[in-house]
């Protein structure tokens, strides 16, 4: 198929490859244009304005969105509405609240443009193993636009959710849980690092025993044996947690559906009391941020004295 991407950043750029070796057309806009030019030389088309994307593309149009949840997505689509025509789909596949999905979702209506949300899992190992994929929407969208999921996501990860917002609400869910599990792996290590036994202990050793057969093995804690084995100690990371929305959302709609949440809510708080005091459970939560997604760490005061 063919459509557009806007938004080049860890996970737009690597969805828009997959796309490209699924032999996709792919037409790519990003703010700054030396992102575009990187994928240029890759196979896409590239645009350098909304106006000069829109040309590029057969209608009906299909633009996917991969920008930070918030005002960003809001300031496009207001510029979209008056480029895309009747029959036009737009695809919001960041971090979104699934309440803005229902509004954005009216707002194109008014023109005649289709709405679909994306709640997209994968980080910046999407694109060797695929992004596990949740769309909301209109049946006949998901089915029009298939072959797109099918070729981001891996065998048997993608998922028609329902009606406007689903994939979103979905997504939300996912990351909610994402943070409990977390909370839990950091504050195991941080028990192991407390002990009596913490010197003799090689803690890539053991998250990687944990994986073999026993029953908290997961991708999260391939993850932490990685990190360990960059940093045995985590010495050099600040136990600095930032949380980018979809755990504060879902604490909000546990509140709103009197749904107990304990865990999910203490993880979320967890890391708001991160901001003020280094603990080693804080210290391996940044770091499996750092390795399932790109993000950023804070480098530790002794690893700052020592540059």
């Amino acid at each position: 198929m063919e459509l557009a991407i806007i938004g080049l950043g860890r996970m737009g750029m690597n969805m828009a490859r997959r796309l490209l070796k699924g032999n996709h057309q792919v037409i790519a806009y990003n703010r700054t244009s030396n992102k575009t030019d990187e994928i240029v030389k890759q196979g896409a088309i590239g645009a350098y304005s909304l106006s000069e994307m829109v040309e590029k593309l057969s209608p009906p149009r299909v633009v996917w969105l991969m920008l930070p949840a918030g005002p960003a997505i809001d300031d496009h689509l207001e510029q979209l509405k008056d480029l895309l025509s009747d029959g036009d789909v737009v695809i919001d596949g960041g971090n979104t609240y699934f309440k803005d999905d229902i509004r954005r979702a009216e707002m194109l209506a008014e023109k005649g443009i289709q709405f679909v949300d994306a709640g997209v899992s994968g980080g910046i190992w999407g694109l060797k193993v695929g992004y596990c994929t949740m769309v909301g929407g209109t049946k006949a969208n998901f089915e029009y636009l298939e072959p797109i999921f099918k070729t981001l996501a891996p065998q048997d990860g993608y998922l028609y959710c329902g009606p406007t917002g689903a994939g979103h609400f979905v997504k939300m869910v996912h990351n909610g849980i994402e943070y409990g599990m977390m909370q839990a792996y950091g504050e195991g290590f941080e028990i192991l690092e407390a002990s009596p036994y913490a010197e003799s202990l090689n803690y890539a050793e053991v998250a990687h025993l944990w994986n073999q057969g026993s029953v908290i093995r997961s991708w999260l804690l391939e993850l932490a044996e990685e990190a360990f084995k960059k940093d045995g100690k985590l010495s050099d990371i600040r136990g600095y947690v930032e949380d980018s929305g979809e755990g504060r959302w879902t604490v909000q709609q546990a509140i709103e559906t009197a749904v107990a949440a304990p865990v999910i809510a203490l993880s979320l708080l967890q890391r708001f009391r991160s901001r003020k005091k280094d603990t080693y459970s804080d210290k391996v939560l940044a770091a499996l941020r750092r390795e399932f997604g790109g993000h950023a760490v804070v480098a530790s005061e002794s690893k700052k004295e020592g540059d």
